[in-house]
């Protein structure tokens, strides 16, 4: 049995993976860090795991944990490796933005491979360290991949995409609590959103010659989890010839699907799955994607990233099945 750590145990990320990890055939969970809950059963922050596990939150690390998930705030993960040290042996899964970009892949001898296995898998399979992608970026990447690895991005992207509250983290703002959020519906972060540099940086990777703009708006919906974006851009050719594209790319993906009809979030919420739908409309393509932000796009995409580094089936432990009523 693999042996893991979790690292900053009290957020809705790792929330999840408790719950994903509990179940997993091959991992048993170590030690659960967190020190503002050291000692506190784990039920009495994630209510639902009453009766499931009877562990503590700790204060101590093991270093010789097979692999680590870091479910720290943004810019956390750099400071509790530099004063933290693992094995050589251990393998680390961050799900900060901290080791995203290329620039930052490296750091203090660790190099971290950028953990969306619809594009890295081979490296992902051979990796030490992961950066996990972004919630946002899991599903722009997703619905756009396929164009770059065909060099058909040749015009301006535009997006649209509405995350559930739960993307904001597990503490109270002024734009998460229920008040505010219930029937309500907001822009945020129009153009700037910080996913847009590791999106970028993935559609280089296919398409060298990539120099169009990603426009994107983000917007908060008034729902728990969840990603709906809509995207569209120029495209010359058939909606039969884009399919083709589509399913070529994602033959071999455990998770990412091309469906024919409409979609909705219910379809994938509480699922580590992906759905992709795509319309013709004159000389635009629309590709609607969604996905569960919690999972494919956090918690449980790094599990999935995790089976690939230890060589186990890829969606191992994660056979979720979604809440559709």
């Amino acid at each position: 049995m693999l042996k893991a750590g979790i690292i900053g145990g009290a957020g809705y990320t790792a929330g999840e993976l408790i719950r994903l990890l509990i179940h997993h055939p091959a991992v048993e969970i170590d030690f659960i860090f967190s020190t503002s809950n050291a000692g506190n059963k784990i039920y009495v922050v994630h209510q639902d795991l009453v009766g499931q596990t009877e562990q503590s939150f700790s204060d101590t690390i093991n270093k010789d944990a097979d692999v680590v998930f870091l479910c720290l705030g943004h810019g956390n993960s750099t400071t509790f490796l530099q004063n933290n040290s693992f094995s050589d042996s251990t393998k680390i899964i961050d799900l900060s933005n901290d080791f995203r970009l290329n620039d930052d892949a490296n750091f203090e001898g660790k190099e971290f491979i950028y953990g969306l296995p619809e594009l890295n898998k081979d490296d992902i399979e051979k990796a030490s360290n992961i950066a996990n992608p972004g919630c946002f970026a899991t599903a722009i990447q997703l619905a756009i991949l396929p164009l770059a690895k065909n060099s058909l991005l040749k015009s301006d992207i535009h997006i649209n995409a509405t995350t559930g509250a739960t993307g904001a983290g597990v503490s109270p703002t002024a734009t998460t609590h229920f008040s505010w959020r219930d029937n309500n519906f907001s822009v945020y972060k129009a153009f700037t959103h910080q996913h847009l540099g590791e999106i970028g940086e993935s559609l280089e990777s296919f398409q060298n010659n990539f120099d169009k703009e990603l426009v994107f708006i983000p917007n908060r919906g008034n729902f728990s989890r969840g990603i709906f974006a809509s995207i569209y851009t120029d495209f010359e050719g058939s909606i039969e010839e884009a399919c083709t594209f589509y399913e070529k790319f994602y033959e071999d993906a455990v998770f990412t699907h091309i469906n024919k009809s409409p979609l909705h979030l219910k379809q994938v919420v509480n699922t580590n799955n992906c759905f992709i739908h795509l319309q013709k409309h004159n000389n635009k393509l629309l590709i609607t994607c969604v996905i569960d932000n919690l999972l494919k796009g956090a918690s449980g995409q790094a599990i999935q990233n995790m089976n690939l580094v230890f060589g186990l089936e890829e969606n191992l432990g994660l056979n979720l099945k979604s809440t559709y009523f």
